[in-house]
């Protein structure tokens, strides 16, 4: 009908993605969110349940689930991650407290069935602060490069300032073109 006429003439249609998007609390995976969409950022509050937005980028729908990383919640992640396309996690570099705490959830996350040879992109989120670990140093510590099973990227970034999301985003897009070939 009409809307296969309108697609023929604009082009093939955008593809859709499903992108899950998790860490623990306070890591900045809202401003993160924002910062994608091009909104606000300077008034976030902590994520109750999830928050859904579509996100066009490099000629894609992202269709970006972000879920509350509070401990109360986390069980409840497993629920969200089937037909993922794409994990992003994020870290809050700063706080090196919660490193072996995030450290173990994002195992926990690659191990599930679900998420089978999903690609991962880590954001070292908050790399703005003085004391911000270094993406290498934290991709060290969470033995990222014992990952076989999957493609994956650490990104240093600051969500706030948006420096190193648009770097992430490129990664993700190197992603799906290598996936369509």
């Amino acid at each position: 009908g009409l809307l296969s006429v309108i697609q023929r003439l604009k082009g093939s249609p955008e593809q859709e993605l499903r992108i899950v998007l998790l860490g623990l609390d306070n890591a900045g995976k809202t401003t993160l969110l924002k910062c994608l969409a091009s909104e606000e950022v300077s008034t976030i509050t902590p994520t109750q349940g999830f928050n859904i937005k579509s996100v066009h980028s490099h000629g894609f729908k992202l269709n970006v689930w972000d879920i509350g990383g509070q401990r109360s919640i986390r069980p409840h992640w497993k629920k969200y991650l089937g037909s993922t396309d794409l994990l992003i996690y994020v870290i809050d570099s700063a706080d090196q407290k919660r490193f072996e705490e995030t450290g173990q959830e994002l195992a926990e996350l690659t191990e599930e069935e679900s998420l089978a040879g999903v690609p991962l992109l880590v954001f070292a989120n908050k790399q703005d602060l003085v004391t911000a670990a270094p993406a290498a140093e934290i991709a060290e510590g969470l033995s990222l490069h014992t990952y076989r099973d999957r493609e994956w990227q650490i990104q240093a970034c600051s969500a706030l300032s948006g420096e190193g999301v648009q770097d992430g985003m490129n990664w993700i897009s190197s992603q799906i073109m290598n996936r369509k070939k």
